[in-house]
């Protein structure tokens, strides 16, 4: 008994239409990434600093927004940001202590009228011609003041967190809705974490001896 084959023959059409398809899904991932790749928070710089007998919060940050965001603030639409930061004593036999939190919230908006981006952190609103320098000025945080909610010690490595993104739950209704499995909308940093000796106050000092 003779088996044979008969050879697979594609038209020339359909492998110029495969070649096409295979070109507009790369196109089309390379698209993405580069448009993913253009937003994000990246935290550069973070201290907790002892001033005046109180704590004071510094972090530089690069943010930047994807043609998503940036066309969402063109229609009115404000931005949410929030930076959290946090301290605790770690402890080896029960849950680490908490010794300070701080949530710092800021609005990024844009007002067609007057051609300006409007930035508000808290009581303070600032005006600006250009976004980047709005963001400029959004990825910087200076002197803001950390209550320190337990007594401190000397020589103990304490473990500060930080981290910076888009509040989504701030958006209005409609927006939140886009939002849902849209990475276009994601905007957060990485949690940044490091450990540091906190300076005591003269008061702190007094107390525990040292003076």
């Amino acid at each position: 008994m003779m088996v044979s084959f008969t050879p697979c023959y594609i038209k020339p059409n359909l492998l110029m239409w495969l070649a096409q398809l295979l070109c507009a899904i790369i196109m089309l991932l390379f698209f993405v990434s580069i448009v993913q790749a253009g937003s994000g928070v990246q935290i550069k710089f973070a201290s907790l600093d002892h001033i005046d007998g109180g704590y004071r919060l510094n972090v530089d940050s690069n943010i930047t927004l994807n043609p998503t965001l940036k066309q969402a603030l063109k229609k009115g639409v404000t931005l949410y940001f929030v930076t959290r930061f946090g301290l605790v004593k770690p402890r080896w036999y029960w849950f680490d202590e908490e010794v300070a939190r701080g949530k710092i919230r800021a609005e990024l908006s844009y007002y067609a009228l007057t051609r300006q981006y409007r930035l508000r952190h808290g009581e303070q609103l600032q005006h600006f011609i250009s976004l980047l320098e709005a963001l400029r000025v959004l990825s910087r945080l200076r002197d803001y003041p950390v209550t320190i909610n337990s007594e401190l010690e000397s020589d103990v490595d304490y473990v500060a967190t930080l981290r910076v993104w888009l509040d989504l739950q701030r958006l209005p209704k409609p927006f939140q809705v886009e939002t849902i499995g849209s990475k276009a909308w994601v905007l957060t940093s990485r949690r940044l974490e490091w450990r540091t000796k906190l300076p005591l106050s003269t008061q702190q000092l007094y107390e525990q001896g040292h003076l």
